[in-house]
């Protein structure tokens, strides 16, 4: 008797291992197409890094991008519009640049895509691309994979937004990026 109980205990415990679980039903993001972000920000490219403040302000037509040093002081405003791709920097003249990575390189010292960017911090995949998605269980975005690089995603509580992102790119250097948002939310463009 005892044998048949182990035998039957053995079959019910590889039953229950081989038994998956339902899956998950995708949390619906609400991708805001104007919003403003702040929080902190981490950039290491190999041994090089740089840690700042950062206060962005997105819309579909133009991006204010402000960066500050831990203690404030302000390092550089990165703005997009309809003259082009330019920082702003204390004491120096504005210069202009062909896209958001050359920009984000010269000052950050690592490409940073900022057209993904604003989709990503939002907990959702962009539009252009395909993507690999893996989720929690609560149905969060927990893992993004898209051009090249790859999203880990924290939550705070039962938050559908994301309150932390580590974005990693492989390469002969690779580059991680590490953003903390303390603030995400809708923005209304003055008319």
């Amino acid at each position: 008797m005892t044998l048949r109980v182990a035998v039957a205990a053995a079959s019910v415990a590889l039953v229950t291992a081989c038994a998956t679980a339902p899956p998950v039903a995708p949390v619906e993001i609400r991708v805001e197409p104007s919003f403003v972000a702040d929080g902190r920000m981490s950039a290491r490219r190999g041994n090089d890094g740089v840690a700042v403040h950062f206060d962005w302000r997105h819309s579909p037509r133009s991006d204010d991008f402000d960066v500050a040093t831990p203690l404030g002081q302000t390092v550089a405003r990165m703005r997009r519009d309809a003259s082009g791709i330019r920082v702003e920097r204390p004491n120096e003249a504005p210069e202009t640049f062909a896209d958001w990575g050359s920009l984000t390189t010269k000052v950050l010292g690592v490409a940073i895509p900022v057209d993904g960017l604003a989709y990503w911090i939002q907990g959702a995949q962009g539009p252009n691309g395909n993507a690999s998605v893996e989720r929690d269980n609560a149905g969060r975005i927990s893992v993004l994979r898209q051009h090249g690089w790859e999203i880990v995603y924290s939550y705070a509580s039962e938050s559908a937004q994301p309150s932390r992102l580590v974005m990693s790119y492989p390469g002969s250097e690779p580059i991680e990026v590490r953003l903390v948002v303390d603030k995400l939310e809708a923005w209304r463009m003055p008319a």
